[in-house]
């Protein structure tokens, strides 16, 4: 007797399922926190460094929990930050071209093919405090098939996300005025509403206040109450 299988057991007439959806590499850049966030000196005191390791933590936590995420890769050098990253699942890539931002996103995502070269991948601000798992899937479901494409920050001249298709390239431009060198650089703008958490990455004291307005996570809220 034939094995059964999906389409034995399918009514006669029922168009096939359409494919699942890929899930997403994420690469989460996470620079060494003793010298990260450097604008919130004046705000945090010496509380900073504290302030941006739970900032890469709890966005990684996150980001592991979203539905279409399969993996998150943290590219990091700082040793202290790598160990709390892989305990929450991270998959910890040293930062091994030492060139910036840009390059370390750029080695994540070359790591991100190696791993899966059918998942699609997308680099992500790793100071989004406020993430949430919806609001990312959201983002992420609404990338166009085959295209690059960015969201930009609360203050929309950055950029929180990019991402590629699988076996395309991901060519980030992270840094000031990102949104549109991402836009001239080819890459498409998701313009979503209701992803606040995704947009609002925390440069300043006041980008952390409306982070905290819209509810962080775990180790910012303990490492803000400090400040008060």
């Amino acid at each position: 007797m034939a094995p059964m299988t999906e389409d034995t057991v399918r009514p006669a007439g029922r168009p096939p399922l359409p494919p699942a959806p890929a899930l997403w590499s994420l690469v989460l850049p996470v620079k060494p926190p003793a010298v990260a966030k450097s604008r919130l000196g004046p705000f945090a005191g010496p509380h900073r460094p504290r302030l941006a390791l739970a900032f890469a933590l709890d966005t990684a936590r996150a980001a592991l929990a979203c539905p279409a995420v399969a993996r998150v890769l943290a590219v990091t050098r700082d040793a202290a930050a790598a160990e709390q990253l892989a305990r929450l699942g991270a998959l910890v890539v040293p930062d091994e071209p030492g060139g910036g931002l840009n390059a370390a996103l750029a080695h994540g995502a070359a790591r991100a093919a190696a791993l899966a070269p059918h998942a699609p991948v997308a680099a992500l601000s790793a100071d989004l405090p406020a993430l949430r798992p919806a609001e990312l899937a959201r983002v992420l479901a609404a990338v166009p098939s085959g295209r690059r494409a960015f969201l930009a920050d609360s203050p929309g001249l950055g950029t929180t996300l990019l991402a590629a298709p699988s076996g395309g390239a991901l060519r980030p431009a992270f840094g000031d005025g990102s949104r549109l060198r991402h836009a001239l650089g080819g890459a498409c703008e998701l313009e979503l509403a209701d992803v606040a958490s995704v947009r609002r990455d925390v440069d300043t004291g006041e980008d952390l206040r409306e982070a905290l307005a819209l509810g962080v996570g775990p180790r910012t809220a303990a490492a803000a109450a400090a400040l008060v």
